[in-house]
């Protein structure tokens, strides 16, 4: 995966306190009222042109906004056919939860992060956790691992692993556990 579709889960939803619920069949019940807010937030910031639709050249736009120009016009294309339709708020949300189910399971993250945490103390000194990134699975790229820390828990120079894991899961910026 692309850390844009990594970065997205990680910071999608924000809502503190419980977890929002996953059942019915629409999607506006699978969230609570914050993060449908922040949702609409997000939705309005990517579609530039403000015509209710995410495009190709809204991505673009977005993108130059934030300073990344990507002259390669088949990046835009590849994320657009992620999408099933035209890419209104409803089919953004409902494209979002999706991708926040589509995480592991609690236990399996945990398991992971043992492998790297053997002595299980819940967190993970930054070089270690930047050696298991590039030489582990799915490898990180430099960039990704420096995006990932900018919104990575951390305890000194130590990531959360705990918190972090709730971060994925649920989004939100969770208080340390005493």
């Amino acid at each position: 995966k692309q850390w844009y579709q990594r970065r997205v889960a990680i910071t999608a939803g924000k809502a503190k306190g419980k977890k929002p619920q996953r059942s019915g069949s629409n999607v506006f019940a699978n969230f609570d009222q914050q993060q449908i807010q922040e949702f609409k937030e997000a939705f309005t910031i990517i579609d530039q042109d403000r015509d209710g639709f995410i495009s190709e050249k809204d991505l673009k736009d977005m993108w130059a906004s934030l300073g990344v120009i990507k002259s390669d016009d088949n990046y835009f294309a590849e994320m657009m056919k992620e999408a099933t339709g035209p890419l209104n708020f409803t089919t953004f949300l409902t494209f979002m939860g999706v991708k926040l189910q589509n995480t592991d399971s609690d236990d399996t993250l945990v398991s992971a992060f043992l492998t790297i945490d053997t002595e299980a103390t819940g967190i993970i000194s930054k070089p270690q956790f930047t050696n298991a990134l590039t030489q582990l699975g799915d490898r990180f790229t430099k960039d990704e691992i420096a995006q990932m820390y900018e919104v990575a828990p951390m305890k000194g120079d130590a990531v959360d692993w705990k918190r972090f894991i709730k971060l994925i899961k649920y989004g939100g910026d969770f208080e340390e556990e005493a």
